[in-house]
C-alpha cells in the first residue's frame, strides 16, 4: 500500500499545485473525485488491466466518460496518467489531492455517526465545537448507524469522540474485567 502511495504522490502534488496556481482547487477536486470514482469501478478496473487497449485507448475512455467535467488540463493529466500506467492510482491521487487542498484552505472534513438522525442546530453545535478546537474550517458528514443504540461517534482526522451507548458499554465492560 505505501508504495501506491510513494508513487501517487507527485502527481497529486503536481495537480495541486497546477490547480492552486489557477483558483481551481475545487474544480480539480470534483475532476480528480469523478475520476477516482471511474477508476475504481470494478468494469474500468478490467480494461485498465487489459492487454488489448493501448494507453492512448484507456486515456481516450476514461476522457470519454468524464465528458465536459474535464477541463484541457484535465485530459492531458489523463493522457500522462495513460502514459505512464498509471490511472489505477487515481483514487490514492485524488485522496492526497485532497488532504493537501484541505491543508491549503485550513479545513477538516469531520463524520458525526449516530444511533439517529441529527437535528441541523446540533449539527452546527458540533460543527462550532470541533471549530474551537481544531481551529479550523469544518466540513461535517452525518450518517446514521442503528448498531450505536444511542449517542454519536465524532471522527475528525485523527481525533475520535466515542459517545455512544455502545462505546461507553464496551469501556465499562474493560473495567470491570481489568
Amino acid at each position: 500500500m505505501a508504495e501506491t502511495i510513494t508513487i501517487a504522490r507527485p502527481y497529486a502534488q503536481a495537480a495541486f499545485l497546477y490547480a492552486d496556481s489557477r483558483q481551481a482547487l475545487g474544480a480539480w477536486s470534483e475532476m480528480l473525485e469523478l475520476l477516482a470514482a471511474i477508476a475504481a469501478d470494478p468494469a474500468i478496473r478490467g480494461l485498465i488491466d487489459s492487454p488489448r487497449l493501448t494507453e492512448a485507448q484507456r486515456a481516450d475512455l476514461f476522457i470519454d466518460i468524464g465528458g465536459e467535467h474535464l477541463d484541457d488540463k484535465g485530459r492531458n493529466f489523463i493522457r500522462l496518467l495513460a502514459e505512464n500506467r498509471r490511472l489505477k492510482l487515481l483514487p490514492e491521487i485524488a485522496a492526497l489531492y485532497e488532504i493537501q487542498r484541505r491543508e491549503a484552505e485550513k479545513t477538516v472534513r469531520a463524520e458525526l455517526v449516530s444511533a439517529f438522525p441529527v437535528s441541523d442546530a446540533h449539527k452546527s453545535s458540533v460543527i462550532e465545537a470541533l471549530k474551537k478546537r481544531l481551529g479550523r474550517e469544518i466540513e461535517l458528514d452525518c450518517s446514521i448507524d442503528s448498531g450505536l443504540l444511542g449517542g454519536a461517534i465524532i471522527r475528525a482526522g485523527d481525533l475520535v469522540i466515542d459517545g455512544s451507548v455502545r462505546g461507553k458499554l464496551e469501556r465499562l465492560g474493560g473495567t470491570l474485567n481489568y
